[in-house]
């Protein structure tokens, strides 16, 4: 790959200053500077100063090794198997530094860019499988620059003298609003499928528009995500969704044909209607995330797989109801199908996986609220993400939005008060256990974001 002479932009020329830039970010780069190294801010800090934002993380890079970057702070920690870079912890506050890469002489051993360095595992330095390939292959910034997966995300910051430096002409295409690949699209997704996902995600997160050449394979090249290991792709989904631009996100998945190698019963499911109404619980369930992620509230992967998977499992569920099961093995059984099949593609930890079950297995047990019943769901410590899923089903119309409102003042009344409203469901005919009515399904719609803590 030919490698372009940089252009220097002055201070004057761009809108990032010294007092936009982390304090511990900036004691890294003076370190590193004091002991004779170069020491640049790189990627999405860069980008994102650019054009005016608060970067969440500050990544530095720099021609000094894991090791020599090691000896120069005390509070370091060399990580990565694959690729081996050093976190520079300040409290809570980390600094990742990583070592100038070299392009790869041979692509089938690169199955990864220098941007998913942040996904691997932490692990010490020595502590690499016997017989891995090594893709520690240190070189120059120019090739470190085209090493990168996007133009917008090959940008350096120079604090020493203010400089950004492009060598890829990632600063046109950031004044454009454009996404684009360095070199080859289809090369360069053969090389590493997970780009296609990175591709769409900063396109969502940023707005901006994939350029023609970077979009054209996607959807001939999407089976490929199929040879991703489920674990990878684990952190690729909560990258893609607990961003704060999730529908954006689930949207460019969906029309470049992506979403299906994530969750493949789900996309299934979206694809037929109901009752004449589309599904539209995913959709509404990743604009509360959204909303909470903006609100800087919590959110947990067991809702968003719950959310995720949920139409799945009731389709599976409905079809055991049909041949003679009761409701709760039905719900356990069909849990257990769908997740069997989801974790064909993408790995859930039991953490997350066992909560979200429970979530599903809760929604029953919501409609019984005689006696004493409604006091220990109350008390269940996963009734507020029960509930809150409860919610988005009324929504959607799939439960009776009278069981939510029912639920929602019951926790908001006394003692008394709660007694007198489970006495209800207690008396003959008092309704506890009716037929659930069977709602129209509405289209998703900006509204309050349900507290799944």
């Amino acid at each position: 790959m030919k490698i372009n002479e940089p252009v220097i932009i002055p201070r004057a020329q761009h809108v990032i200053t010294r007092a936009q830039i982390s304090e511990n970010a900036l004691k890294v780069l003076h370190r590193l500077k004091e002991a004779g190294y170069v020491s640049l801010l790189v990627g999405g800090c860069v980008r994102d100063l650019m054009l005016g934002r608060e970067p969440k993380d500050f990544d530095v890079v720099t021609d000094a090794r894991p090791e020599q970057i090691r000896k120069l702070f005390h509070n370091a920690r060399v990580i990565g198997r694959r690729f081996r870079l050093v976190h520079v912890r300040f409290g809570w506050n980390i600094i990742e530094v990583a070592t100038f890469r070299a392009i790869p002489r041979d692509i089938s051993e690169e199955p990864l860019s220098v941007e998913d360095a942040d996904a691997e595992i932490e692990e010490p330095e020595n502590d690499v499988p016997a017989g891995a390939p090594d893709h520690n292959v240190f070189g120059s910034q120019e090739e470190d620059a085209v090493r990168r997966d996007f133009t917008v995300n090959a940008l350096y910051y120079d604090v020493h003298d203010s400089s950004v430096i492009d060598y890829v002409n990632g600063v046109p295409d950031l004044r454009a609003g454009i996404l684009r690949v360095i070199g080859d699209p289809e090369t360069r997704y053969r090389e590493d499928p997970v780009r296609m996902l990175r591709a769409v995600r900063f396109a969502a997160k940023l707005g901006f528009k994939l350029e023609d050449r970077t979009a054209a394979p996607i959807r001939e090249l999407a089976p490929l995500l199929a040879s991703v290991p489920p674990a990878r792709m684990f952190e690729e989904v909560l990258k893609l969704f607990h961003g704060g631009y999730a529908l954006e996100t689930w949207e460019l998945l969906r029309h470049y044909g992506l979403f299906r190698y994530l969750f493949p019963l789900t996309e299934k499911s979206l694809e037929h209607e109901e009752e004449g109404f589309p599904v539209t619980l995913v959709p509404r369930a990743l604009a509360n995330t959204d909303a909470r992620v903006n609100e800087d509230k919590p959110v947990t992967p067991a809702f968003l797989f719950a959310a995720m998977l949920w139409e799945p499992v009731r389709e599976q569920m409905g079809e055991y109801i049909v041949r003679g099961m009761n409701s709760h093995d039905a719900m356990f059984r069909a849990a257990e199908d769908v997740l069997r099949e989801q974790l064909r593609h993408i790995t859930i930890p039991k953490r997350f996986s066992v909560p979200m079950r429970e979530i599903w297995s809760m929604q029953g047990r919501l409609e019984r609220r005689a006696g004493q019943q409604a006091f220990r769901l109350l008390e269940n410590k996963r009734f507020r993400a029960a509930y809150d899923f409860l919610l988005l089903r009324a929504e959607t119309g799939e439960a009776d939005q009278a069981l939510a409102d029912w639920w929602t003042r019951f926790q908001s009344v006394g003692e008394n008060e709660r007694r007198i409203m489970t006495a209800e469901f207690a008396a003959p005919g008092g309704g506890g256990g009716g037929k659930r009515r069977r709602r129209r399904r509405r289209r998703p719609a900006a509204g309050q974001s349900p507290r799944h803590e």
